[in-house]
């Protein structure tokens, strides 16, 4: 009862007219960059940070998440349209939806996307609304070590999940580490790792740091590569559904929510997996399976669900424990700290009207997206035309001007562009750029609980392991070290000469 009145209290700040405004604004923000193939929702997140400054935490966060959500379904316009996904989480959607595309069916796909989006969003909000409160009167009870153990499963769940491999993950947090640690020690009051610069010595801020390594360097990354042409599937008629894509649509919309939202809500979760789930589950239990790989409308309904039911899921560990699962997540983590909130068990007593006004915000955003994209569907589509030289040149004039409006320093505006040559590099070595964002937020944090939990034991490390939720969470981080390794010895043994004979 205590979240349904809480809820009752943030629907009345979320339909305030400014907030609804915001929540507009930030849906079709994100659909529409959800829709520019390489434009997506943390680069775009990244980029308003700094000009959001001026206003409010609540504004600022209700158009963020709407920019999230909004994103998240506008990966399936693109994949469907043009097969080239906008998000890693919009990749099984362009398998049945651009087959459906081609076959002059793509306003039937669009239409069950976006009502999938609807149903799931809606969905995996419940779940969040009734799950956070409980988590985080869990984590209420963290003490120094379970907090180690639990940044510590963080840092290695989300460097191998968002990486092509363990140790470019590894490499992108420790640099994201390193860059957290530049400044003043505030036990100490010694400068590290600043190299004599008077500049650095206030630390690095983290909202240059966010653009620099996601907008600058995507920017450089298309400047050197050159742009394309594709061809857009056409729009034919309004994106309804029929009575038989109703049929086939419904089941794979709640089927995909049941497994985004779950796997969502884990440390190591995202929306990858839960959509490749979706897609084979689908498969598997589809009446028309001869269907797919040639348009079955189940494998649009079902991922696209899964999509943004893991999207509602990923705000569970970020807004209960502080954690990010997402480049997205780790972005928005960023816009909360530079309103002087940290995500986790306390903010739900400190800051408790603030969130139920952003996640009542998620309820009235899930219906504007559903009442914005389906009468706009045509629209969307015209944004693939943009030619992508245009869209680049805008993310480096707005990154310039809104790092400069927040700091006013010429200093800022060198280490922006430093870094987002770093982050080219990145991207050239296909070392991923979302786990230096995460070691830069939680790195400083987890030095400063680790200081505490020593203190407290008088610097005996054994205290780390005291009790069974830190040495749970030691065990997982183990687990998430060897997992790999395993998996390559596996398939080592499977590609030796006799194996598959025997």
């Amino acid at each position: 009862m205590d979240a349904l009145t809480s809820l009752a209290d943030g629907f009345a700040a979320a339909v305030v007219p400014a907030n609804l405004l915001f929540a507009l604004l930030g849906v079709t923000i994100g659909t529409a960059v959800g829709v520019l193939p390489g434009i997506g929702p943390a680069l775009t997140v990244a980029l308003l940070l700094p000009i959001t400054f001026r206003l409010d935490a609540a504004p600022s966060l209700i158009l963020f998440a709407g920019i999230y959500y909004g994103g998240m379904y506008g990966g399936s316009t693109t994949s469907i349209l043009l097969n080239t996904p906008g998000e890693s989480a919009s990749i099984v959607s362009a398998l049945e939806g651009h087959k459906m595309a081609k076959a002059g069916r793509a306003a039937s796909a669009l239409a069950t996307a976006a009502i999938g989006s609807f149903v799931a969003g809606t969905i995996g909000t419940l779940g969040l609304t009734f799950l956070a409160p409980v988590v985080a009167d869990v984590a209420i009870g963290f003490g120094p070590p379970e907090y180690v153990a639990l940044i510590a499963v963080a840092f290695v769940t989300v460097s191998a999940l968002l990486g092509p491999n363990l140790l470019k993950g590894a490499a992108s947090l420790l640099l994201g580490v390193a860059l957290g640690l530049v400044g003043i020690d505030t036990q100490t009051g010694q400068a590290r790792l600043t190299f004599g610069s008077p500049t650095l010595l206030d630390g690095i801020d983290v909202v240059v740091v966010v653009v620099a390594l996601f907008a600058l360097s995507e920017a450089f990354g298309h400047l050197l590569a050159g742009t394309g042409r594709s061809t857009v599937e056409p729009v034919r008629g309004r994106a309804v559904l029929s009575r038989q894509d109703w049929r086939r649509s419904w089941p794979a919309w709640l089927r995909g929510t049941a497994l985004g939202f779950p796997i969502g809500s884990l440390p190591a979760g995202g929306a990858e997996v839960p959509t490749f789930l979706s897609y084979s589950l689908e498969r598997r239990l589809s009446r028309h399976r001869s269907e797919f790989g040639h348009g079955a409308i189940e494998g649009v309904a079902g991922p696209e669900a899964a999509n943004n039911a893991a999207a509602s899921g990923v705000l569970v560990p970020l807004l209960t424990i502080g954690l990010p699962t997402s480049a997205t997540a780790a972005v928005i983590l960023t816009a909360f700290q530079s309103y002087g909130l940290q995500p986790g068990p306390q903010l739900f007593t400190e800051s408790g009207p603030l969130v139920w006004t952003l996640i009542a915000s998620l309820y009235v955003g899930n219906v504007v997206l559903l009442v914005l994209n389906l009468p706009l569907v045509r629209v969307w589509a015209r944004l693939l035309t943009i030619p992508a030289y245009w869209i680049y040149a805008g993310v480096l004039v707005f990154a310039t001007l809104g790092t400069f409006a927040a700091s006013g320093s010429v200093a800022d505006l060198l280490l922006l562009y430093a870094l987002g040559a770093v982050g080219l590099l990145m991207r050239m070595a296909d070392v991923p750029v979302a786990p230096a964002v995460v070691g830069l937020i939680l790195g400083p944090l987890a030095e400063e609980q680790l200081r505490r939990a020593l203190a407290i034991s008088e610097g005996d490390p054994s205290i780390l392991l005291s009790g069974p939720v830190p040495v749970v969470l030691w065990i997982v981080v183990l687990l998430a070290l060897l997992a790999p390794a395993v998996g390559l010895l596996r398939r080592r043994s499977r590609s030796r000469p006799g194996t598959a004979a025997r």
